[in-house]
């Protein structure tokens, strides 16, 4: 429990590590604080039929500023009528074309965004819903979700009949898929931060969404020596935090990057070390 005045209580050195790791999910996993996130964009879709759709669409695009990412979703989704689900599951090609033209979100253009909703169209033809859909690619022994991503990016791409190398990177390729994972976590988990919906994927195989502010705070605690934010790392990570809570190891991982992204990495200090306490919105590509 943090003493008065103190956001984590005791100094870092005089802590456990999964002490700290508790204290600095106690003080940001809190829903207030998805504010400057996309995951908030999820809130007004109830259901996971609504919700699946406009995760993928969310996650798909959080890359840069937050609000610009914010825009751009929003973009996405006045196209769709305010109801992505509806107009995706009714609409041809040509239909969906029409209704991006002139669409552009940094360096993803409308080409690729009908590309990614048209994907989205016949997966759930095929397979009745994105859930079904993804896991019917996980199979039991796997620790990990990587290869069900990696089987599941390429059975996307074969439905979008476009290639989605920067919306949705395969794991095959070393990519971290910071975003994939990031919607794995929207979708597969549920408490006060992610809305859940999908039930069939066990939690407890979920790898962390690895960014700047993630790594970061993952070396600063000692989860990872690494030094580049690879896939390599992001299951370095999520092994570290598998010891500290085997069911469900990437629980920490929204608290994580709080202190880079709200400029609070002061309250960490251990003395000494360096420190860069602006407010960074940004958020990666991956």
């Amino acid at each position: 429990m943090s003493s008065p005045g103190s956001t984590f209580g005791p100094t870092p050195r005089r802590l456990s590590r999964n002490n700290l790791l508790q204290g600095i999910y106690d003080r940001y996993h809190h829903r207030h604080f998805v504010i400057k996130d996309p995951l908030i964009t999820l809130y007004g879709f109830p259901g996971a039929a609504r919700r699946e759709v406009v995760g993928l669409i969310a996650a798909c695009l959080a890359y840069g500023n937050v609000t610009a990412i914010l825009g751009g979703i929003a973009g996405v989704i006045d196209r769709l009528d305010g109801d992505p689900l509806a107009v995706i599951t009714e609409s041809t090609e040509a239909d969906l074309r029409r209704r991006l033209r002139g669409f552009r979100y940094r360096v993803t253009s409308d080409a690729e965004m009908t590309a990614l909703l048209f994907g989205m169209r016949r997966l759930i033809a095929e397979h009745g819903s994105l859930h079904d859909a993804f896991a019917a690619q996980v199979i039991e022994p796997d620790v990990t979700v990587v290869d069900a991503m990696g089987r599941f990016v390429d059975e996307f791409t074969n439905a979008a009949g476009h290639r989605l190398m920067h919306l949705l990177p395969h794991p095959g390729r070393g990519s971290a898929c910071k975003r994939l994972n990031l919607y794995l976590r929207w979708m597969v988990r549920c408490d006060a931060i992610d809305p859940g919906g999908w039930s069939r994927i066990d939690p407890a195989k979920l790898v962390v969404p690895l960014d700047t502010h993630m790594h970061r705070m993952a070396r600063r605690l000692r989860l990872t020596r690494r030094k580049t934010a690879t896939l390599a790392t992001a299951l370095d990570i999520t092994k570290s935090l598998r010891r500290v809570c085997p069911e469900d190891p990437i629980r920490y991982d929204f608290a994580l990057t709080r202190p880079g992204i709200l400029g609070e990495l002061k309250k960490l200090n251990q003395g000494g070390t360096e420190q860069n306490n602006r407010q960074d919105n940004r958020i990666d590509n991956g």
